[in-house]
């Protein structure tokens, strides 16, 4: 069973981009997994909602927040307790997990992710696999939607 960590700003896509990620990610995996989130992702998006001001992002983080939270009281997300206050540097240093993020140092930093392409398709890439070769190989369950 794949293990697959949601990031923060993965999260915040759902409203920014309108894209269902749950969704995606079902469609897009041809194996049985399993959706987790890191304590201080959650962290992170209630420092976005506690702000100044009414932003964007304030209003994607608390849409983000109300949907994780029903996702996690379903039982569909669970909540990791890892150390550390970075969330990148802990997503980075977890083994046997996929990441599902959209930020482009983290990406760099994982053996593999899942990412939003095109603004509405999920896809799954061996990012360090990419670097070295510059081309994509597909591996078990590792291509989606037209990657």
């Amino acid at each position: 069973m794949e293990k697959i960590v949601l990031d923060t700003n993965f999260l915040l896509s759902v409203f920014e981009l309108k894209i269902d990620i749950f969704e995606e990610i079902f469609n897009c995996m041809d194996c049985k997994y399993e959706l987790f989130v890191v304590k201080q992702t959650i962290k992170e998006l209630e420092k976005l909602i506690n702000k100044t001001g009414f932003s964007k992002k304030q209003r994607a983080a608390k849409f983000a927040l109300s949907l994780l939270n029903s996702k996690i009281e379903a039982k569909k997300i669970v909540v990791l307790e890892v150390p550390g206050d970075n969330v990148d540097d802990i997503l980075a240093g977890l083994d046997g997990y996929i990441i599902a993020t959209n930020d482009k140092e983290l990406k760099k930093r994982c053996n593999k992710v899942i990412t939003i392409k095109q603004k509405k398709h999920v896809v799954i890439e061996n990012v360090l696999w990419i670097e070295s070769a510059r081309t994509y190989q597909s591996g078990s369950n590792a291509i989606c939607r037209g990657y």
